[in-house]
């Protein structure tokens, strides 16, 4: 059965610029039920999506700022996603910020049981990351599509590797690959049988519980999470009967 969703957007805190990435993502988990943006639209900074309401068919809510500099479109948003629970029309939500000020409303809403796929940038931190059922890190995957775009413009061409544009950023999120490997072994070692064999379901499970942010995109590659582990020599598989086991190298 397909979810029903409430997309709620801190404009404030996200830009117009991943408009297309959040809705996609969010129609991959079900049916968005609500699609509301929230901020100042008084303010220039949040003008562009003015434009994007207009063609992904999203509710603006005006939150006047009463403080120069202050984000006011926090509570407005908390408020809503309570009376959107307490409705009981949905039974998940897309929340689209890097404000940790919307950890303690995750962690209501699962109390609730709800599905919940959380959407930032690499500056969102751990602990609200780890809030979430499901977290996508908006910056990584818009950079991984744009550097897409450019290789088929490229079309015969052939490139190496792009390295990361810009300045390095002071903090991240994104766990290392370092912790990922050292946690995806302890986990195979533990769900495993006596010849060291685990069940694939059970370790992609239990490594998306542990990380909800992870994806191989957020380390530049477009691949399966399965495929990421055993092209870096992590992971050796096998099937038996149809079904797929792992096991350390």
């Amino acid at each position: 059965m397909e979810h029903s969703l409430a997309l709620l957007i801190d404009a404030e805190n996200v830009s117009a610029k991943y408009i297309n990435l959040i809705t996609d993502e969010a129609n991959k988990k079900g049916k968005l039920n609500y699609r509301r943006v929230y901020g100042d639209w008084t303010q220039p900074q949040i003008g562009k999506w003015k434009k994007a309401c207009t063609d992904y068919a999203l509710t603006p809510v005006q939150q006047f700022s009463p403080v120069s500099g202050k984000s006011s479109s926090d509570f407005s948003l908390v408020i809503d996603a309570m009376d959107i629970l307490n409705s009981g029309k949905v039974d998940g939500f897309v929340i689209v910020s890097s404000d940790s000020d919307f950890t303690k409303l995750i962690t209501r809403l699962n109390e609730d049981n709800m599905t919940l796929l959380g959407m930032g940038e690499e500056k969102t931190p751990s602990s609200l990351v780890s809030s979430y059922t499901d977290f996508i890190y908006l910056d990584k995957l818009f950079s991984l599509q744009e550097e897409e775009n450019e290789e088929e413009k490229l079309e015969e061409e052939k490139k190496a590797p792009k390295k990361p544009n810009g300045k390095k950023k002071d903090t991240t999120s994104i766990t290392p690959l370092t912790e990922i490997y050292k946690t995806l072994h302890s986990i195979v070692e533990q769900v495993s049988d006596d010849d060291g064999w685990a069940y694939w379901g059970v370790v992609a499970e239990l490594i998306k519980k542990k990380y909800p942010g992870f994806h191989p995109r957020n380390y530049g590659k477009r691949q399966k999470e399965l495929t990421f582990f055993t092209i870096a020599k992590k992971l050796e598989k096998k099937v038996i009967n149809t079904s797929l086991y792992v096991k350390n190298k």
